[in-house]
């Protein structure tokens, strides 16, 4: 399962069934869980866990410095849960003492060719960055999102559960659970709701939120005064209470 021509450090921790290719590189104290399949000409550095079943094709750099010039050598961490696609020339850096030490992605993602995952990323699960979209650092990314092929994502930016990027979107404030958004310059163009179907959400479940949407971007309310109007929605609401608590919590201010 292991090519001759690939190095492997003696630190390194990899399960019996891992595959990995030839020529690639992984370095010490990085841990691979069984069922994952590195291709070859990948380079892994440590510290870096990667959970199972994963597929790493050729070419990646997984757990590499983090490119902040405050970072010092210091020890951080990437973490990738289980199931991850990671297609070729993909980068995903380690974290730094500027934040929590760590990048954390979670599980059954897709990441196409060329995108990158920056320093003290968080990304969730079922997520999907196309080809070329790339996350500054400290970018929170929820799960179930859609970034389009070569959507740039400004640092310390948080974008929302089931939201949708238009290829090319340049996003540099927050972009709210289920929001669409698009254009140059990159706005705001309703829900996801061909998302939201596709992950079970039923009729009345979309028509909530699209009432919602145009509280949040058409009545000219204030952030507050508009979390409260849709509150009112549905006090008891699963779907407007994760979108509230999100608008409370925005780092950069909303999109729009």
């Amino acid at each position: 399962m292991i090519d001759p021509n690939s190095i492997i450090d003696k630190r390194a921790e990899l399960s019996g069934d891992v595959t990995v290719g030839p020529y690639s590189v992984i370095g010490p104290d990085v841990k691979i869980d069984s069922g994952t399949v590195i291709g070859s000409h990948v380079v892994i550095k440590g510290p870096t866990s990667i959970g199972k079943d994963n597929r790493i094709f050729q070419f990646c750099s997984i757990g590499e410095d983090p490119q902040d010039k405050k970072y010092a050598a210091e020890v951080t961490r990437l973490e990738i849960g289980d199931r991850n696609t990671i297609r070729e020339f993909a980068t995903m850096h380690r974290g730094t003492v500027q934040d929590q030490g760590v990048t954390r992605i979670g599980s059954d993602n897709l990441f196409m060719a060329y995108t990158h995952v920056a320093h003290d990323c968080v990304i969730g699960d079922h997520v999907v960055m196309a080809n070329g979209a790339s996350l500054a650092g400290h970018v929170s990314l929820n799960s179930h999102a859609i970034l389009g092929g070569f959507t740039l994502v400004h640092q310390f930016t948080k974008i929302g559960q089931h939201s949708f990027a238009a290829m090319g979107s340049a996003i540099t404030q927050d972009v709210p659970p289920f929001v669409m958004v698009g254009g140059k310059p990159t706005k705001p163009h309703g829900i996801n709701a061909v998302g939201m179907e596709r992950n079970g959400f039923s009729p009345d479940d979309i028509r909530l939120i699209r009432k919602a949407y145009k509280i949040i971007y058409k009545m000219n309310l204030r952030l507050e005064e508009a979390i409260e109007e849709m509150l009112s929605l549905g006090h008891d609401n699963a779907n407007l209470a994760e979108l509230a608590d999100f608008l409370r919590h925005v780092s950069r201010g909303i999109l729009r």
